[in-house]
C-alpha cells in the first residue's frame, strides 16, 4: 500500500503513519512542519491544505492507494473539499476522521451508525453553526463543521470510496488533550483521590493505536462506510480506569467516589475539571458493533494507561495545544469537595 497522512506528526497522525510503517507501507505526510515530527521513514511533504496552490503540488507527489484525514479538526468543510476534490484524481479512497460530535444526540442519548447526524453543509465555511453570545441550548457548532466535512469527503470521492471514522475518546502516547496525563499525575501524587460518580460506570475511551490500525485496515478495504469507533459498552469502568492509573504510578493513593450530584452542586465542569466524568445519559452509550465486525480490535484500556505512564515517564511530550489547560481541577477546590464527604 502507499499511502498519504494528511497530518502525520502528532498523536493520532503519528500513530497512523508509524503503524503503517511497520506493515511495510509507503507513507507520505503532508503537513506545514509546525507541530511534532513525523517517524523515521516518512516522506514529509510541506505545505498548506487552505493554500490551492500547496494542494496542487501535493497532488504531483501522487497517486495514492488511500487518503487518511487526521488533521482536519480545525478546517472548515469547504477545506475538507478543496482538498478532496485536488487528491480525487491520483486517490484511490478516503479516509476521514471525524467524532460522535457530529451526531445530534450526542451526549444526551444512545448512538448507533444510523442514529442522525448534524447539518452542515460539504462547502460551509468557518462560520457556518456559530452561535449567539447569549445561546444556552446545545452547542453544535463543532459537530456542524464536522458532519460538512463528512459530507465534502463524500462529495468528493463518493460513498463507496470514504470511510468515516467517528471516535469518541481517544486515550494513549502522545495525548494532546490531557485528559490521560492528569489523571496519572494526580495518582502519582496519592492521598485521597476525588473519584467522579459510581466505580462501576461504563466508560468507553479509544486506544489511539487501535483507532490507528483500524483507519488502515478502512484503507485497504474495499467499499466504504460509517463507523463509530470505541470500546464496546459495558467492557471498561470508570472505576477501573482510576484503578488503572494508581497501580501504573505505584503510589499509595486511594479513591473517594463522590455522587454525581454533589460535584454538580459543586460546581464541578464536567468533562474538563473531572476528565472523563459527565452525566449525560448517550456520552458513554455509543454502539460500535459495526467497527468491532468490520475489524476493529480494542486492547484493555489498562494497557492504554500503563503504555501512557511509560511514555511520560521517558520523557514523551505532546505538543503544545491550548486544550491541555482546560483540564484538571484544582487541589483546593479537590480538598474541599473530599472535606464534605469526610475524607
Amino acid at each position: 500500500m502507499k499511502i498519504l497522512v494528511l497530518g502525520g506528526t502528532w498523536f493520532l497522525g503519528r500513530a497512523v503513519a508509524q503503524a503503517a510503517l511497520d506493515r511495510g507501507w509507503s507513507v507520505s505526510a503532508f503537513n506545514r512542519g509546525r507541530s511534532g515530527t513525523a517517524p523515521q521513514g516518512v516522506r514529509e511533504i510541506r505545505g498548506d491544505r487552505t493554500v490551492p496552490e500547496d494542494l496542487s503540488a501535493l497532488a504531483h507527489h501522487g497517486p495514492w492507494d488511500a487518503v487518511i484525514d487526521t488533521s482536519a479538526s480545525e478546517l472548515a468543510p469547504r477545506d475538507v473539499l478543496a482538498g478532496a476534490k485536488t487528491l480525487e484524481p491520483v486517490a484511490g479512497k478516503y479516509v476521514y476522521i471525524s467524532t460522535v460530535n457530529a451526531y445530534r444526540g450526542w451526549p444526551n442519548e444512545p448512538l448507533t451508525e444510523s442514529s442522525e447526524v448534524l447539518d452542515g453543509p460539504a462547502d460551509a465555511d468557518a462560520d457556518y453553526g456559530r452561535l449567539p453570545a447569549n445561546w444556552d441550548g446545545p452547542d453544535w457548532y463543532y459537530g456542524r463543521q464536522k458532519a460538512g466535512a463528512e459530507r465534502a469527503a463524500l462529495a468528493a470521492f463518493g460513498a463507496t470510496r470514504v470511510s468515516i471514522l467517528r471516535p469518541g475518546v481517544i486515550l494513549g502516547p502522545g495525548e494532546y488533550v490531557g485528559r490521560l496525563p492528569w489523571w496519572l499525575r494526580r495518582a502519582e501524587k496519592g492521598g485521597a483521590i476525588l473519584a467522579p460518580g459510581e466505580p462501576e460506570k461504563s466508560i468507553q475511551p479509544v486506544d489511539v493505536r487501535d483507532v490507528a490500525a483500524f483507519a488502515l485496515d478502512q484503507a485497504a478495504a474495499t467499499g466504504g462506510g460509517a463507523f463509530n469507533v470505541t470500546a464496546p459498552i459495558g467492557r471498561e469502568t470508570m472505576g477501573g480506569f482510576l484503578t488503572a492509573c494508581l497501580e501504573a504510578t505505584g503510589t499509595a493513593g486511594h479513591l473517594v467516589w463522590a455522587p454525581d450530584d454533589l460535584l454538580v452542586e459543586q460546581g464541578v465542569q464536567q468533562w474538563t475539571e473531572l476528565p472523563l466524568w459527565r452525566t449525560h445519559a448517550g456520552v458513554w452509550n455509543i454502539d460500535s458493533s459495526g467497527a468491532h465486525a468490520a475489524g476493529l480490535r480494542c486492547r484493555p484500556l489498562t494497557e492504554t494507561v500503563t503504555a501512557t505512564w511509560e511514555w511520560m515517564q521517558g520523557g514523551g511530550k505532546p505538543v503544545e495545544h491550548p486544550r491541555w489547560a482546560e483540564h484538571g481541577l484544582s487541589m483546593v477546590k479537590e480538598a474541599a469537595i473530599l472535606a464534605k464527604l469526610g475524607a
